[in-house]
């Protein structure tokens, strides 16, 4: 069957009448009868109920114009489906982010966005940044927020945004300034506390920028690393520090993230800072990305 014998066969069901029907669609009643009764043959069961005097929809008929009519419902809207698709108002974006930006540049993007363009299905998922990087290069995804591989590293292939860059504060547990464990001075936190304290922190191979960053903090003031738990999470890293278990040096957005025993404190001195952007393939002319890097670039963050 095709969408010409499902209009003929409407236009029969509601008029009720073959030389009517031929009318409205501008075709003679003898072509249109041949129609109808090619598509009954297809489907295996009449449609209508013919007499000399009337035509009637046969129960099966009734049940069937109900799924027709939506269909071609449908079909009407097809163009205008293709024109939002090839603009972008609709489809689908994935984009992936690292935990951290849960608390930073994802959820102002990603109202402006679904303000914007509310038909675009928004998929979010978090991963850390080589994973997401993995995935672009092998074609998966659309968009990732990752914290940037070091300058002139990042593949060829690939594009990137510098979304924000923010101090590192530290997550220290509540008892510990009382305790005498670490020394605040005019309430921040001295290097050198920071350099005998147990630290929680991610695994490189999870975020080797982050975990360089920290790395080379401690470098500079002469420190050792002592790593008491590593985590590829960020709500479980400030977890194991409400724990008692040691303190973490994260962005200064995690301050949104409240938990009970925890307390977050400024660092004294040059303080490193940590970036994170928007990594996406070069060559993706996906509207829906298109329609994004555009709401990024407008953004104030």
């Amino acid at each position: 069957m095709d969408v010409r014998q499902l209009r003929h066969f409407v236009a029969v069901a509601e008029t009720l009448h073959f030389n009517r029907a031929a009318e409205r669609l501008n075709m003679t009643q003898p072509p249109l009868s041949q129609s109808i009764m090619a598509l009954e043959r297809e489907l295996g069961a009449p449609l209508f109920i013919r007499t000399k005097r009337s035509v009637a929809l046969t129960p099966f008929g009734g049940l069937w114009l109900v799924h027709v009519r939506e269909a071609l419902g449908i079909l009407a809207f097809l163009p205008e489906t293709a024109q939002r698709l090839r603009r972008g108002e609709t489809g689908r974006l994935d984009l992936s982010f690292v935990s951290i930006a849960d608390y930073s540049v994802l959820p102002p993007l990603a109202r402006a966005y679904a303000a914007r363009y509310p038909a675009v299905d928004l998929a979010l998922r978090e991963m850390t940044s080589e994973v997401q990087i993995a995935g672009l290069l092998e074609g998966a995804g659309h968009a990732g927020i990752i914290i940037p591989p070091p300058v002139g590293t990042l593949h060829p292939t690939l594009s990137y945004r510098r979304l924000l860059s923010e101090p590192l504060i530290a997550a220290i547990p509540e008892s510990w300034p009382e305790q005498g464990r670490l020394t605040l001075e005019a309430g921040r936190l001295s290097p050198a506390t920071i350099v005998d304290a147990p630290l929680i922190m991610f695994p490189r191979s999870s975020a080797p920028a982050f975990h360089d960053l920290i790395i080379d903090y401690l470098s500079m003031h002469r420190g050792s690393l002592r790593i008491a738990q590593e985590a590829i999470q960020m709500q479980t890293i400030i977890s194991l520090v409400s724990a008692g278990m040691g303190m973490a040096l994260v962005p200064a957005s995690l301050r949104k993230l409240a938990r009970s025993d925890v307390r977050y404190v400024d660092l004294a001195g040059e303080v490193p800072c940590l970036e994170i952007g928007l990594v996406w393939r070069t060559d993706d002319a996906t509207p829906a990305l298109q329609r994004f890097l555009e709401v990024v670039a407008e953004s104030e963050l």
